[in-house]
């Protein structure tokens, strides 16, 4: 059994290879080719002392899918709360409480054909690529060709695969408008990119300016409350958010107007949705602006089961409302076969983990 780290990681697995497996398990899903539990947040009255209000939180999810061949197990052991920022802002934070100020969150793969472990991987650096990844499957799919102004909330690390896999599926975008809460991030952010990508990347200084004017607007944030006012879309904009309701805490990036101004709304997984008790994601049916059957999901999106955009001037929304297991099995599997081919992390016996009575 190999265990890999996020530096170890990062050497091997690319943008492309990311996106590559996810999209084939996503199809997989959508066919019965491969298996998710929807992702289970509990909470535990542990408070940190240091952190008033902050607690024990542990988050799992599972899937894997026949390509594969394995089944991942992704969890993280986590103190997690709500911060107010200067500006009043509320938002998610985990705080890094295990021992030297570090965090925990673990991906380990299964063989489904030996059963036994193939590996533990370290979930960071996965986890960012995994969701920016999937919310620029949505861009590609929903977002009308040749958009050459976008908006993006959040200044952060989930921000930044946001942005890469932005310009990675919308090559011809010139400019990126960021907003953040705090001036300093999102001038820094800017300044940075601009820099890496050869692109225009501004910061700006009220949600507005992210928005109007744009032809796609990226949501990438753990705010509480929503990012912008859904009046301020214009017509054929491309709308994606990665925050809802985990049964944690109730929470969204986006208002109900948004909601009820998208022509076109498809998730990453229905079920979540339920199992969470999105809300946000639920008001357009509770409503009666939608029905449940014209929710689609990206899996059937992206086998065409789903209709996408029609018209130029639709609004679309795309909302990556949950992790799955099976996007851990899809890059944990590519990932490991990279490492192993460079031989990169240590090797422990699988006899270790492996037992001679039944479990």
């Amino acid at each position: 059994m190999r265990i890999l780290n996020n530096s170890e990681i990062e050497q091997v697995l690319t943008l492309e290879d990311c996106m590559e497996v996810l999209e084939v398990a996503y199809k997989e899903h959508a066919v019965g080719k491969g298996g998710n539990r929807p992702r289970n947040h509990t909470m535990f009255p542990v408070e940190d002392k240091r952190y008033p209000g902050f607690h024990f939180r542990f988050k799992s999810q599972e899937g894997g899918n026949l390509s594969s061949g394995v089944w991942a197990l992704r969890i993280t052991s986590d103190m997690a709360g709500v911060e107010t920022l200067a500006d009043g802002t509320k938002r998610r934070r985990l705080i890094p409480a295990a021992r030297g100020n570090t965090y925990v969150g673990l991906i380990t793969l299964y063989s489904m054909e030996t059963l036994e472990p193939l590996a533990v991987l370290h979930d960071s650096y996965i986890q960012k690529l995994r969701v920016g990844a999937t919310s620029a499957m949505g861009i590609r799919e929903l977002a009308n060709p040749g958009a050459r102004v976008s908006g993006l909330f959040g200044s952060g690390w989930q921000a930044e695969a946001h942005l890469r896999y932005l310009v990675m599926v919308q090559p011809q975008i010139e400019e990126v408008r960021v907003y953040s809460p705090t001036p300093a991030h999102r001038k820094s952010f800017a300044r940075e990119w601009s820099d890496k990508l050869g692109k225009r990347i501004i910061a700006v200084d009220h949600p507005k300016d992210a928005v109007e004017g744009c032809q796609i607007v990226t949501c990438a944030t753990a705010t509480m409350d929503a990012c912008f006012d859904g009046n301020w879309l214009e017509p054929g904009t491309h709308v994606t958010a990665i925050t809802s309701p985990d049964r944690t805490t109730v929470r969204r990036e986006l208002d109900g107007t948004t909601l009820e101004r998208a022509d076109v709304m498809v998730v990453l997984s229905k079920e979540q949705i339920e199992y969470d008790h999105q809300i946000d994601l639920m008001e357009p049916v509770q409503k009666g602006l939608k029905t449940w059957d014209e929710i689609g999901e990206l899996g059937d999106l992206l086998v065409g089961r789903f209709p996408g955009r029609s018209r130029k001037d639709q609004i679309t929304l795309f909302a990556n409302n949950t992790g799955m297991g099976i996007q851990f099995a899809a890059v944990g599997a590519r990932t490991l076969a990279l490492a192993e081919a460079k031989g990169l992390g240590r090797e422990v016996p699988t006899e270790w983990f492996v037992e001679e009575t039944t479990p």
